[in-house]
């Protein structure tokens, strides 16, 4: 036999039963981003690289991103992220946008890495973002937004958590030591491996980038302390604020979350699950240089992206996602009697979508039985039969596929009486 072809290394095939998980993250994001008064928005799939080596930092373009060469001899790349096709947009309009600006968006990117548990190298993102606002207000409503979003998808402070710190907060600490700025970013970096790395590793690659054995040593009380964040009043204020919007439980102070994209210059926070079975569920923050970095005027902002995997994996570790999630969105099967009834069974079909009531038909005239377990079978509540018996009293049989039972009933009654059964059902 002729070999299969496979799909490409680190890419995904949606099955009707993975499709659905992905519509059902996008339609809490949806619900969740709305309930914010925020607008969706996109940008192309494809970008010039020259975008991202502005303020991505060198792994993400070098390594991490897909690169070719468009038949002009441009360097185009699928874009890894979408942050900085964000500052463009805004850069292009910028004296025309109303601020503050509440954008989201969802769709998918490509990183070329290696494959493993909660990664692939083409996934999809919600990404949502505060421009044109610095101040902790904006930086407590992004954070809110993410633990909507856990709390709307099932999960709860037991569960997951969202750790918060703040680059500023930290980059006084580290003025405070006498940490050179020099060494700030390479000092960024190794906060962001701490839990990534056995200890005796950390410290020596602290001590690779030049950190004395003082200087290590403070970095180390630095992270030790979870009451840093007292510190800071921007920091006081941003979580009295999520205190008052009843979300306070989902999120807490941690000195080791500095995040390892340069273009953060503020708050910064990821989300985890309290366990640490899984990566890291979503993570951003504030990032003020960026429109200026890719040609604009200095505009503050904040923002956070979350993955389809790992949050994918969460709700199943703990049961949150819907239980009917493949099944057909057509809760009404109508059945062919026989080859003469195909035509008043595609009728009653149409007439069934016209008022509103998905209806799937069954394509061929066979043993009634076996429609029935096909529709069982879908996740569907109701089969309507169209015998000669039916046609002639312009009635339909309708059969409820959990009980068995079955009635009679004319057809033009046979829409309300549908209407109001998957009406109660949605509402359960």
């Amino acid at each position: 036999m002729k070999a299969a072809v496979q799909s490409v290394k680190g890419t995904r095939d949606f099955y009707p039963e993975e499709m659905a998980v992905r519509n059902f993250l996008y339609a809490t994001a949806r619900k969740v981003s709305e309930s914010f008064g925020y607008q969706e928005w996109d940008a192309p799939f494809l970008e010039t690289i020259e975008l991202y080596a502005a303020k991505s930092g060198e792994e993400l373009v070098d390594k991490q991103s897909f690169v070719f060469s468009d038949r002009g001899g441009d360097l185009i790349t699928l874009r890894p992220e979408l942050t900085p096709s964000l500052a463009r947009l805004v850069t292009q309009r910028q004296k025309q946008l109303v601020y503050p600006l509440r954008w989201w968006s969802w769709g998918p990117f490509w990183r070329y890495e290696r494959p493993q548990k909660g990664r692939t190298r083409e996934f999809f993102q919600w990404n949502i973002d505060l421009i044109g606002v610095d101040t902790p207000e904006a930086d407590a409503e992004i954070v809110a937004i993410a633990a909507s979003f856990l709390r709307a998808a099932g999960l709860s402070p037991d569960q997951v958590s969202i750790l918060v710190n703040n680059r500023e907060l930290m980059e006084n600490e580290l003025t405070a030591l006498g940490i050179p700025a020099e060494f700030r970013n390479d000092v960024f970096r190794l906060i962001d491996r701490r839990d990534k790395m056995p200890p005796a590793e950390w410290e020596a690659y602290g001590a690779e980038v030049g950190l004395t054995p003082e200087w290590l040593a403070g970095l180390k009380a630095i992270l030790a302390d979870n009451r840093l964040w007292r510190k800071a009043d921007g920091m006081q204020k941003f979580f009295a604020y999520l205190d008052a919007l009843g979300l306070g439980t989902y999120v807490r102070y941690a000195p080791q979350i500095v995040r390892g994209l340069d273009y953060y210059t503020g708050t910064v926070f990821e989300a985890w699950d309290r366990a640490g079975e899984f990566r890291a569920i979503l993570g951003g923050g504030r990032y003020d240089n960026l429109v200026a970095d890719v040609g604009g005027e200095p505009l503050p902002a904040t923002g956070f992206a979350m993955g389809d995997l790992v949050i994918s994996l969460v709700l199943k570790k703990f049961g949150c996602l819907p239980p009917d999630l493949s099944a057909s969105p057509a809760k009404v099967l109508v059945t062919i009697f026989d080859e003469n009834s195909v035509a008043a069974a595609f009728k009653l079909a149409a007439a069934l979508r016209q008022a509103g009531v998905n209806a799937a038909i069954y394509p061929e005239a066979t043993r009634l039985a076996r429609q029935f377990k096909y529709g069982d079978r879908m996740g569907m509540r109701f089969a309507v039969v169209l015998g000669p018996d039916e046609q002639a009293q312009g009635a339909a049989a309708l059969k409820d596929l959990r009980t068995g039972e079955q009635q009679l009933l004319p057809q033009d009654e046979l829409v309300e009486m549908l209407r109001s059964h998957l009406g109660e059902a949605s509402a359960a």
